[in-house]
């Protein structure tokens, strides 16, 4: 269903690519008004990834700009113009949240920083991304996630196993999601706030600090031992019953046995393992752990001597927690997730249907129903009768560069 939780409630996204750009769809997703705006001529700079080259696309869907993108509406509007400045303000007068990128000289160049969008509405959430925080010495420096997230925030460092292996690399938008994801809630928050105080907030989330939250039980251990994160050694975990185990098929499953002892004795079961219930090398916990090479090498050995069906049979209805890795088209295909419309189908312009990630939340237990991301400048013209323009003026903003 088409979530109204944030009926009414207008917002203006003066940013590009995924991070931010994913906090409006979110905002979207539980049905805010949410107008992108896009340079008359360029556009959001995403747009240009897929038929660029840069990255895979298959047909006319651009999944790049769809994903961070569904549920808006999109104004082509210069606002570096006196014209498009006083749309800007127009719509702006009309608005709950204003959410950019935009570094702090660009905000400044543009006359869009924090007291410039007050002094056309007062009452307005200004909310703000960006990769290294709003003060110290490097708050006017860009970051996409793969810096500012992935390498200066530790989550490639925390998945190296051994000295000198390289990091793995991150996934496109991996951090940006998360980001953009916190800072909807943090603008949810702040509507809340002002919903019972009548008093606005300017919300800051940067990638940076997004990274640490993630990595909060490591970085804290960090501060607290004095030790760097420890590197997992599947070979030697300390929990044999808590790791990653290959299949016969080059597949691969998950064991998440962490109170081990209870489930031990059924999953050797399951496995056709009994012999290992009353071996006193693997009895309890504190032995496993003692002999912990030994008992991964047995579990390993047992894993990898049938396919992953042979496992997902065996282990259907075990109560302890385990999974299979599963792949991107599987996952599309997953019932658990079709039953809870996790990657519901959207239809564009173009009549191209295709699958988008839900934001997770859900409402009263309403799977969301979305629409496709806006063509560049699509609603210019729409918004511009909203504001009270008449199609005189809006052709004057034509042909004058302000809009589209």
């Amino acid at each position: 269903m088409k979530q109204d939780i944030l009926e009414g409630v207008r917002v203006v996204e003066v940013a590009s690519w995924s991070f931010v750009p994913s906090s409006g769809a979110t905002l979207a997703d539980w049905g805010a008004d949410v107008i992108k705006i896009e340079h008359p001529v360029t556009g959001d700079p995403q747009r240009g990834l897929v038929s660029s080259g840069v990255v895979a696309g298959a047909g006319s869907v651009n999944h790049f700009i769809e994903q961070p993108n569904r549920g808006k509406r999109s104004l082509g509007l210069d606002i570096a113009s006196d014209a498009g400045r006083e749309v800007l303000r127009k719509l702006v007068e009309q608005s709950d949240v204003f959410v950019t990128n935009l570094l702090p000289a660009s905000r400044a160049r543009a006359g869009i920083d924090v007291e410039d969008v007050r002094a056309w509405n007062p009452k307005v959430i200004y909310a703000r991304g960006n990769g290294y925080g709003p003060r110290g010495e490097q708050a006017g420096r860009g970051g996409f996630d793969l810096a500012a997230y992935w390498a200066r925030g530790g989550i490639g460092d925390s998945l190296i196993t051994r000295d000198g292996e390289w990091p793995p690399i991150q996934r496109p938008a991996f951090g940006d999601v998360f980001g953009g994801f916190a800072l909807a809630a943090g603008i949810v928050a702040a509507l809340f706030k002002r919903e019972r105080t009548g008093v606005p907030s300017v919300v800051d989330v940067s990638l940076l600090g997004a990274a640490i939250w993630q990595l909060a039980q490591d970085i804290v251990g960090a501060g607290i031992t004095g030790q760097p994160i420890p590197k997992f050694n599947l070979e030697e975990m300390a929990n044999p019953a808590a790791s990653i185990y290959r299949t016969a098929d080059g597949r691969f499953l998950a064991l998440v046995l962490l109170q081990a002892d209870r489930f031990w004795a059924e999953l050797c079961r399951r496995i056709e393992r009994p012999d290992l219930i009353e071996d006193p090398k693997f009895a309890n916990a504190a032995v496993r752990f003692q002999n912990r090479r030994e008992c991964i090498a047995i579990l390993r050995a047992t894993f990898e001597a049938q396919p992953l069906a042979h496992w997902e049979k065996a282990l259907a209805d075990f109560e302890g927690v385990w999974d299979a890795f599963r792949t991107a088209p599987e996952l599309r295909d997953d019932p658990q997730v079709k039953a809870n419309g996790y990657l519901p189908s959207i239809t564009d312009g173009n009549g191209g249907t295709f699958s988008v990630a839900a934001s997770p939340v859900q409402f009263d237990e309403q799977p969301l129903e979305l629409t496709a991301a806006p063509e560049h400048g699509q609603h210019t013209e729409e918004i511009l009768l909203e504001l009270g323009y008449d199609w005189d003026q809006i052709v004057a903003f034509k042909e004058i560069g302000a809009t589209n």
